[in-house]
């Protein structure tokens, strides 16, 4: 006979845990210096994803990291004792640090804190640009990374999902979206606090990414006519030169380019400088002296910190984009209570999702305890009711069995019924706790 009860929510199944974990580092509490130290690649944070699932410290992995972020979200298993403690140790140990170098720049997150922190990044808010352009995609690609590896299941794939619909909706529901910021925009704003109009000067990016094609464009658009690109992959830097009239040069020839522009912004992928202090000096001995100044965007940074030392090079982080950064909080201001609200709006549709999963599960247990003491029941009694035929033990078995579907149907009714969410978590741990089901604990 089907029931209520044999049907699982949204494809979960009945048995999975529901505990979201968070282990993560930001600008907020980590500088450049470090946040390059813990920094992923794309193919590391597969690497890592897989690994914390085959430890056994999660079930489910997504490793997010930006150049302001390195975060491992999971899933816990049944267990979970010590997995923040795993998870932060899995931090020093997959980037060969010290143990305790980390201390004080971790930050860890359980089930609702974890759902909102992931939805203000999604969203912008969590960035050092306050509603910056890159870091939606930045999650998907996170995200679609964990999935095609099989490393997420049905929860942070709800979650996830939940995230990118969130960040769209502040992107499109407030200004926070219709003015987006990016470091690409913010490093053109710290030039022309420099230089004041840009028109005059030549600029060499480094990088022809996404983050190279915003550079291009923005210094394009600010009256900048030379503009030189570099790339390893000669014929992508060709193209993005192509677009904006510029001049490209293959990655060999990065001596001779660096001889040209008075900006330099690099924006390259990798572990390793692309700028070291020997390169430099000999490009502003050519130059004769005149000076550099080079913005890195890159985490880990593209530029050695010793190029700093040089006479006339003067070199920006990330990190150096503090007035800029404040100027467009200030700017933004305002949105933040719209794309708040639209944050707390997703959060509660997760958590009664959540609610509904724990609910079949809790009520599946439920099921499975009582249909064990039924047939135990019956098979203890049956054999004092020997006058009964196969038939009538048959009927006997088929009417318990309905009375087992009346009783539970009740509860399920109840349960998915309830609008209240609070109301209806507790609703939940008033069934496991009166009938004993805290060892199937979801």
């Amino acid at each position: 006979m089907a029931t209520p009860l044999s049907k699982q929510a949204n494809g979960a199944r009945q048995d999975t845990p529901m505990r979201i974990i968070l282990v993560g580092l930001n600008h907020r509490t980590a500088p450049v210096e470090l946040r390059e130290r813990v920094a992923f690649t794309a193919e590391q944070a597969r690497w890592a994803a897989q690994e914390l699932r085959t430890r056994g410290v999660v079930e489910e992995a997504v490793v997010v990291s930006t150049c302001n972020r390195s975060e491992l979200y999971g899933v816990l298993g049944e267990n979970a004792e010590g997995a923040a403690g795993a998870l932060e140790g899995f931090f020093t140990s997959f980037h060969e640090l010290p143990a305790g170098s980390l201390n004080g720049s971790l930050y860890r997150h359980f089930d609702a804190d974890a759902v909102r922190h992931l939805f203000r990044v999604a969203a912008g808010l969590d960035s050092m640009l306050l509603g910056e352009a890159e870091i939606l995609g930045q999650v998907r690609q996170a995200y679609m990374a964990a999935l095609e590896s099989g490393d997420t299941g049905h929860v942070l794939n709800r979650l996830f999902q939940s995230a990118l619909e969130v960040g769209k909706r502040v992107r499109t529901e407030t200004e926070i979206g219709t003015r987006p910021m990016s470091a690409a925009f913010a490093a053109v704003k710290l030039a022309e606090q420099i230089f004041g109009r840009l028109r005059e000067h030549c600029g060499l990016i480094l990088g022809a990414g996404a983050m190279g094609e915003q550079l291009v464009e923005h210094l394009r658009d600010r009256g900048m006519t030379r503009i030189y690109v570099a790339n390893r992959s000669r014929e992508r830097g060709e193209d993005l030169a192509r677009r904006v009239a510029g001049q490209s040069f293959a990655w060999e020839d990065l001596p001779r380019a660096l001889e040209l522009p008075d900006i330099v912004v690099a924006s390259v992928g990798g572990s390793e400088p692309v700028l070291n202090r020997e390169l430099v000096e000999k490009a502003m001995h050519t130059r004769g002296g005149r000076a550099m100044f080079v913005i890195d965007l890159g985490v880990p940074r593209n530029v050695d910190a010793a190029v700093a030392d040089l006479y006339n090079v003067f070199l920006y982080t990330i990190d150096n984009l503090t007035e800029i950064v404040e100027q467009n909080k200030h700017a933004r201001a305002k949105e933040v209570p719209r794309a708040e609200a639209l944050i707390s709006e997703q959060l509660e549709k997760f958590q009664t999702w959540q609610a509904s999963v724990r609910s079949v599960a809790v009520l599946a247990a439920l099921r499975e305890k009582l249909q064990q003491n039924r047939e135990e029941f019956l098979q203890q009694h049956m054999d004092e009711m020997k006058h009964l035929s196969p038939e009538d033990r048959e009927r006997v078995g088929r009417l318990t069995a309905e009375l087992l579907d009346s009783i539970l149907e009740q509860p399920a009714k109840c349960l998915r019924n309830e609008k209240g969410l609070r109301r209806k978590l507790e609703e939940i741990e008033a069934v496991r706790h009166l009938f004993g089901l805290e060892k199937n604990k979801p």
